[in-house]
């Protein structure tokens, strides 16, 4: 993103990940870092600037699409690990991404969130488009001299959902629901049906939206950060102790099940 930074429309080609070999979670990484943060103003003037048809914002907007682009080759799926924002560093993600899901959360501001990001594909998406329309039409044949293109995979990337589990009280070893968390739980298939039902996947049912629940991890989510690990690998030598065994255990299992609903929606959506 350094060229973007300095003023440019592209991005820099020599991009080098973490290789697989040199991390224990086994995939290529690009991490995140606060000082990517310097870079919202850049893509923020750019949008501005796009949605008046100029090639130049059109282009910086489109860096993920670039990236996307410049290292389809070497991977079967690229992931992006986004936090819950709708700035323009997560709109311009999405624009070079063909897919998305929305990790929940058992509370009243996820319910919000999903309506949000209705809303806001729904702005944003038009304006880009008008913006494409109105550069097309300045600069005749130009866009696709940089691989732009007027539709985004987006519209139609829905592939579904993960819901956090909450903490419960259990009597007897059986868990003990609480009706204030358990109306949330039934009101998100609800509200994901009434607001992202336009953006589904080809051929996608909205009986296969939800992923799957991630249990609450306790003090395995900071165990795991301070090794850099990720949590289904932790062993005793990073200082797991006792119960957080079980709980790995269980934290696989579950997230392989994920996996396999998340492989089966993106297939269906092809």
């Amino acid at each position: 993103m350094q060229p973007i930074e300095d003023g440019d429309s592209t991005i820099s080609q020599e991009i080098i990940p973490i290789k697989s070999s040199k991390n224990r979670f086994g995939v290529d990484l690009i991490p995140g870092h606060p000082s990517f943060s310097i870079i919202e103003d850049r893509l923020g003037a750019a949008w501005h600037d796009l949605q008046g048809g100029d090639l130049g914002g059109i282009r910086k907007t489109n860096w993920n699409t670039f990236l996307r682009d410049k290292i389809k080759d070497r991977y079967d799926f690229v992931l992006y690990d986004l936090g819950p924002s709708l700035g323009s560093i997560n709109r311009s993600v999405l624009i070079g991404c063909d897919k998305f899901m929305t990790p929940m959360g058992t509370d009243i501001f996820s319910i919000l969130g999903i309506r949000n990001i209705s809303a806001w594909l729904a702005s944003w998406v038009e304006r880009y488009e008008n913006g494409l329309q109105l550069c097309e039409k300045n600069t005749p044949k130009r866009l696709g001299t940089f691989g732009i293109s007027s539709e985004l995979s987006i519209t139609s990337g829905y592939v579904g959902y993960t819901m956090q589990q909450y903490i419960t009280k259990s009597k007897g070893g059986v868990r003990r629901p609480t009706k204030a968390y358990e109306k949330i739980i039934d009101n998100v298939p609800i509200e994901i049906e009434r607001s992202l039902k336009n953006y589904l996947s080809q051929n996608m049912d909205t009986n296969n939206l939800p992923l799957g629940d991630v249990p609450h991890l306790y003090s395995l989510i900071p165990l795991a950060q301070s090794v850099s690990c990720p949590l289904f690998d932790l062993q005793s030598k990073d200082g797991l102790v006792g119960s957080q065994g079980k709980q790995r255990d269980q934290y696989e299992e579950i997230l392989g099940l994920i996996c396999d609903r998340l492989l089966s929606n993106l297939e269906q959506g092809e």
